[in-house]
């Protein structure tokens, strides 16, 4: 059952509270309880529903400011506000009429609390209130029970949720840990599942939640928690579709179905995405298509396939929610330990696809950002054929890549390409590798440490400057005079314009192959 303003001035906690303003809004819902500590309207951020507590710190001698904050709360539906501390020799000794005028205009009901009250005392016994209520719903749960546990008329778990599901107006959606569908029991159709799971990656759903997390998607409330059938991870979200249940209630409803998951030996259809991307990485290309239609995948509209290793999980998911708001794409994904592998979809306008290609690098930049962590990509797809070649090269290259480029954090395919090549050169050996490594055949002629120091600069030059004297100056912590002079010398030693169109490619991989050779040796 809902509970409102009028039932929490009946707690404890509340007791001699004075209804200062708003007392024709005292029926506005209440769904959550929180502290206001905003010093301004522009930082105020709460939800729909809440109760703000606050004493008005840091605006305690500004009327106009309180007032202001009472405007932006009324704004964001926020269900009352209570004031602390107000009373002679308290931190307001009077709260002034423009703030209980302000309230009354927006309809805001305005709480003065007794001089004795404690915040911990209102949030425990409000949340109390909301979670549990008096008791539950007896007709939910019992009729609830009724559908799950009619063995005689249902063949298998899904019938029985399903009609559970309609006749108590809830639906109720089972993600794999990597957020993807593999139960749907849907009554409505007022908000797309996508859109709900966006909503649930960017909330950050808590994986050891006792209480169900509410998430509004477009004016749905769904409620989000983690279950666990046999050994795996899954996420539940439960629809409630006329607003009718507390979150409490729901709570108890998914201990419901998740104990009728176990009585009726319920497993989970397998995760065909994951299993896509799975059938990817091996190279299974044959696999691939025939999980496409089940995984509900095209593959044109793959525009990316990445590997990252290393990246705080919680941070890489953040940036994930971000980026699938912020553009028409979307991030499957596997995840275990500290690696990621994961593709980017095209969910909008397949004209934009050079844009979303941009995209995808702004994202991969922004995950290397402050962080210690590698990012491999390979970016511009468009079928199946070309995703698995990608992961191909990705896991040929990303243990090897590192050490001829130390300096970089995100890598190409064109910086993957250059390291396959050299590693299938050193296996081979033969002419090919013969005529890279006389390339610097020169640099041995010199004296040991003039060749080395020479060969050294050259590489940093060309492989990690990107052929910038300022920088290479930089990484070798030397002046920029001494990086000009060394590169006339090597000039002169190789008999050549280094920087020249013919001459950098050869270059590029004789030195690459150097610090490849010199890596696993």
């Amino acid at each position: 059952m809902k509970v409102i303003v009028e039932d929490c001035l009946k707690l404890d906690a509340f007791e001699n509270a004075q209804v200062a303003a708003g007392k024709t809004e005292l029926d506005n819902e209440v769904r959550s309880v929180s502290v206001l500590d905003a010093a301004s309207g522009k930082e105020l951020k709460t939800e729909k529903a809440q109760i703000l507590l606050t004493s008005f710190a840091g605006v305690r001698e500004d009327a106009d400011a309180q007032c202001e904050l009472i405007r932006q709360a009324a704004k964001q539906d926020c269900a009352a506000l209570a004031v602390y501390r107000v009373g002679q020799g308290q931190a307001i000794r009077k709260l002034d009429r423009r703030v209980i005028a302000a309230a009354n205009e927006v309809d805001l009901p305005l709480l003065i609390m007794p001089e004795t009250a404690a915040y911990s005392a209102a949030i425990t016994s409000v949340m109390d209130r909301v979670l549990y209520g008096d008791n539950f719903r007896n007709s939910l749960i019992s009729n609830t029970i009724f559908h799950l546990l009619n063995f005689e008329k249902h063949s298998n778990f899904q019938s029985a949720v399903k009609e559970a599901a309609i006749n108590n107006d809830f639906q109720l959606i089972l993600l794999s840990e990597d957020f993807n569908p593999v139960l749907t029991i849907e009554t409505r159709h007022q908000a797309t599942i996508q859109d709900a799971i966006r909503l649930g990656k960017e909330r950050g759903v808590e994986a050891d939640s006792r209480v169900y997390t509410m998430i509004d998607v477009n004016g749905v409330l769904t409620y989000w928690g983690p279950v666990t059938i046999g050994s795996e991870k899954y996420y539940m979200f439960i629809v409630d579709n006329e607003d009718s249940y507390t979150a409490g209630e729901i709570t108890k409803l998914a201990e419901i179905i998740r104990l009728a998951m176990g009585m009726w030996k319920y497993t989970p259809e397998r995760d065909a995405r994951s299993e896509f991307i799975k059938a990817l990485i091996r190279g299974n290309k044959s696999l691939a298509y025939t999980l496409q239609e089940e995984a509900k995948i095209d593959g044109a509209d793959i525009v990316c396939v990445f590997f990252s290793k290393g990246i705080d999980k919680d941070v890489e998911g953040q940036l994930f929610a971000d980026f699938e708001k912020k553009t028409e794409l979307e991030i499957l994904k596997i995840t275990e330990s500290d690696e990621t592998y994961g593709m980017i979809l095209n969910v909008g306008d397949e004209t934009l696809r050079m844009q979303q290609q941009n995209d995808c690098v702004t994202l991969f930049n922004k995950m290397k950002a402050g962080r210690k962590g590698r990012i491999f990509h390979v970016t511009g797809i468009g079928s199946i054929e070309v995703a698995a070649d990608g992961y191909k090269l990705i896991n040929e290259s990303w243990s090897f890549v590192q050490n001829v480029f130390p300096y970089k954090r995100v890598f190409t395919k064109y910086e993957l390409a250059l390291v396959s090549n050299c590693i299938n050169i050193q296996i081979q050996g033969g002419f090919v590798k013969k005529n890279y490594v006389e390339l610097l055949e020169p640099f041995k002629e010199a004296t040991d440490h003039k060749g080395r120091q020479l060969l050294d600069t050259l590489e940093t030059f060309v492989l990690d400057a990107g052929m910038n004297s300022g920088k290479t100056a930089e990484f070798m912590d030397i002046h920029t005079n001494t990086v000009q002079y060394r590169l006339k010398k090597i000039n002169e030693m190789l008999g050549v314009e280094i920087t020249g169109n013919r001459v950098i490619p050869g270059l590029t991989m004789a030195l690459a192959l150097k610090r490849l050779e010199r890596a696993v040796s």
